[in-house]
């Protein structure tokens, strides 16, 4: 039997309009990649799209979204528009949204546009909300202060648990 092919407008309005998180820089829609938790990875991650990272990483990660699941392992700093922390970082993170999951640890400082943290998430380092965290420069390392004020250098110091 011949059946009428459907076309565009058969299709629901709701998948017309549904898009993959990421793109790359062509504009074509792309698959997330997902780094598993049994890689260890000594080096730079770099992406244009979306990157689940679940396992150990001696080095730096850019990307456009980054989750940092649970079993994650991070020993370098983050660049991302957007990153999920679920897992562990030590490292800086610069981001336009940074959210701490409750089982987040971050050791580092972070510069951000938006931040969430959630209850039980540990946050050790400083956090500076700035307009355009991706061009600023990163933040530089220094030596903890003791004190929950500031100290002059335009980031608060402090620590949540």
């Amino acid at each position: 039997m011949l059946s009428k092919r459907k076309s565009k407008t058969d299709v629901p309005k709701k998948a017309q309009t549904q898009k993959l998180a990421s793109t790359t820089k062509r504009g074509k829609a792309s698959a997330p990649s997902i780094i598993g938790r049994d890689l260890r990875i000594k080096g730079t991650i770099d992406s244009d799209g979306e990157v689940q990272f679940d396992g150990q990483i001696e080095g730096n990660m850019r990307s456009a979204s980054l989750i940092v699941g649970e079993t994650a392992q991070v020993n370098g700093d983050i660049v991302a528009n957007d990153v999920t922390v679920r897992g562990r970082v030590n490292g800086n993170i610069r981001a336009r949204m940074v959210k701490l999951s409750g089982t987040a640890h971050v050791k580092g400082d972070i510069l951000q546009k938006s931040l969430q943290v959630e209850t039980g998430a540990v946050l050790d380092g400083r956090c500076k909300h700035v307009d355009d965290p991706l061009s600023a420069s990163a933040p530089k390392s220094r030596p903890r202060v003791d004190s929950e004020n500031d100290d002059g250098s335009g980031m608060n110091v402090f620590k949540m648990n």
